[in-house]
Formats: structure tokens, sequence, C-alpha cells
């Protein structure tokens, strides 16, 4: 069962937020000899969720197109369900495949789904969380990825990777909620230095979430996907007073052919009236895009999308990617507030 099924199944539901205006960026073809100097080049793809033949189509498109990746990252939902042997048989497909040194995990809501399961082959939401703990769900995770702490930093050819995540599986805390995203203090405070650092270094960041922000990009007008984050203003407060953060989110699977799936967020009283950019992920599961009726409607057949991102010292390109017909969609260029060296 997918995402979409166990909500519909579990009937949850959190408090509406009320969030600042955003400006949505315009798609470009970078101008010739716009962006000059020394490239850094990796990807971005998320929501795998046990769709492993997928996963290895997207990892030999992205060898070919982008073969000295300086890394790749997953913006969460790695595994359908979150059981160690899940974790294990995307280890093999990655393995299996090329892929860049530099691979950068985020943890998504599909990674704490085992408690809705009496067994693997047994679903059993009555019963949640049918004997599982929170820590073992984490633990999981932290094997897999190698680190012990849902937020990490890494380095792709010098550009400055940040994964958020969050650290509570919320209806262990309350039963009226599921995958709502809870943030501690400890990780806020982070994020919050982290920025500043490397602000003052000159130097563009790349943010690593599964959830969406509210009223962002593709999806995230829809009563769907405005609730996923219990402090969503607090969040949006560090991220807004920096022009130069990317923001790449994941969880809707909606499709990056749609106008919105790059924006320009601006969040009032941050001092930046430039924004910060949020880019959607897609997904190499399964795509989906509007119903027209405020909800979602899965476009079915092949489906697998991710991004490039290209970083030089005067501009960032994103670019997205189709890897079953292997083809690019589309690119735009943002202009950096604060150059590089």
């Amino acid at each position: 069962m997918d995402r979409r099924a166990f909500m519909m199944a579990a009937g949850g539901a959190a408090a509406t937020t009320l969030v600042a205006g955003q400006a949505e960026a315009r798609a470009t073809t970078p101008p010739h000899g716009g962006v000059t100097g020394p490239v850094v080049r990796f990807n971005v793809i998320s929501d795998i969720q046990g769709d492993l033949a997928d996963f290895g189509r997207a990892l030999d498109d992205l060898a070919a197109i982008n073969p000295g990746s300086a890394g790749l990252g997953v913006a969460g939902d790695i595994t359908p369900r979150g059981y160690d042997f899940e974790y294990a048989e995307v280890r093999k497909t990655l393995d299996r495949h090329p892929h860049p040194r530099e691979v950068a995990w985020a943890i998504g809501n599909h990674e704490f789904y085992v408690p809705k399961w009496r067994d693997p082959d047994t679903l059993s939401q009555e019963t949640w969380p049918n004997g599982t703990t929170e820590d073992s769900l984490f633990r999981g995770f932290f094997r897999f990825a190698g680190r012990n702490t849902v937020y990490t930093e890494t380095s792709f050819g010098g550009i400055p990777v940040l994964c958020l995540g969050t650290e509570r599986y919320a209806k262990y805390h309350d039963p009226k909620l599921w995958d709502e995203v809870w943030i501690s203090d400890q990780q806020f405070t982070w994020l919050e230095q982290r920025l500043r650092y490397w602000a003052g270094r000159r130097k563009p960041v790349m943010v690593l979430t599964h959830h969406p922000l509210p009223n962002t990009v593709s999806g995230t007008h829809n009563k769907l996907y405005r609730s996923d984050y219990l402090q969503p203003d607090r969040l949006l407060s560090i991220l807004g007073r920096h022009p130069d953060v990317f923001l790449f989110s994941g969880h809707t699977h909606w499709d990056l052919n749609l106008s919105d799936w790059v924006v320009r967020r601006v969040v009032p009283g941050t001092g930046n009236l430039e924004g910060f950019t949020v880019v959607n992920t897609a997904a190499v599961q399964v795509g989906y895009a509007d119903d027209g009726k405020g909800g979602e409607v899965s476009l079915g057949g092949a489906f697998n999308q991710g991004l490039q991102v290209e970083v030089s010292h005067r501009a960032v390109v994103i670019k997205a990617r189709d890897f079953t017909t292997r083809t690019w969609l589309k690119q735009i260029t943002i202009p950096l507030h604060t150059p590089m060296w």
C-alpha cells in the first residue's frame, strides 16, 4: 500500500497553518556565457518506495548524463515501509548500479510504516503499532544512512548539503496525528547556525527534506499537503532569511512538467524580499497531479523523474529529467544573490 492509501485509512488530521506569500520562478534558458567558471554537478531524487527497478534505471541514466556527479541526494521515502530487509534491498540496488560516492539520505514518512503491519505480509492498522517501537524505526534508518541523527551536513564538491527530518513519528505522541513533522530546538538551532555560517562564506546551501512546506511548489496548495509540519512558521522564518538557500522537497510525487515545479518563497519579516528557492523533486515510484477537485490523481503508466543541479560561481541551474524516456523536461537558471569567489 502506498502512502495515500494509508492516509485515507488513517483519517488523521492536523491544524491548518497560515503561511507567507510567494513568487513563482520563471523557467529560462541560460544565456550563452551566462554561467561561467567551475561547475559542480549533482543529482536529487526522492520517493523510491520499493520501486527498485525504476531506481536502477534512474541511477543508470544519471551516470550517463552526469558521469562525474559530485553527489546524489535522496529526499526521503527510501523504502516502502522501513523494514530492515527493505533498506538492504535499496543498498543492493545502489551497489549494482553506478552512483556517486557521496549520497545524502533524508528520512521520509514511509520509513515509519512498519507499525501498520503485523508482519511483512499482513496489514493490520487496527492493531497499530503491532509491537514496533518508535526507537527501532529511527535505528533502522540510522544503520542504513550511517549516522545517528536525522539531520546532517555533507558536501557535494564543496557545496554544502543539509538534510532535515522529523525527530518523532507523530502518532506515537498524539493519536490524532500520523505523518506530521516535528523538529527539535536542537535541529532548528543547528540549521540556523549552518545557514549563517555558509552565508558568511558566500556559499549557496542545498537543503533536502522529504515533506514540502505549505504553499510552495506543486501540490502544496492542496489540502493534502498544507499541514505536513507542526512548526512550519519557525522553519520558514529560518530559511526565509537566506536568498541563496535551495530547498528540495518530495512527498507529493507531483509531476515536474507542472509550471510551479520551482518557486521563490518570500517570508515576511525576514528582511529578505527576494525569498529563497523551493524545488519539487517529483518521484521515482509514481506520479501525481491535481484532480481539479481539491485532491490528486495518479498519472499512471511509467513515471520516473528527478533533478540535476549545476552550481557555478554566479548561478544555479536546475534541470528536470525524465528517467523513463531519458529526456530533459525543462530547466531554470537562478542567479546567486552573492556570487562565490
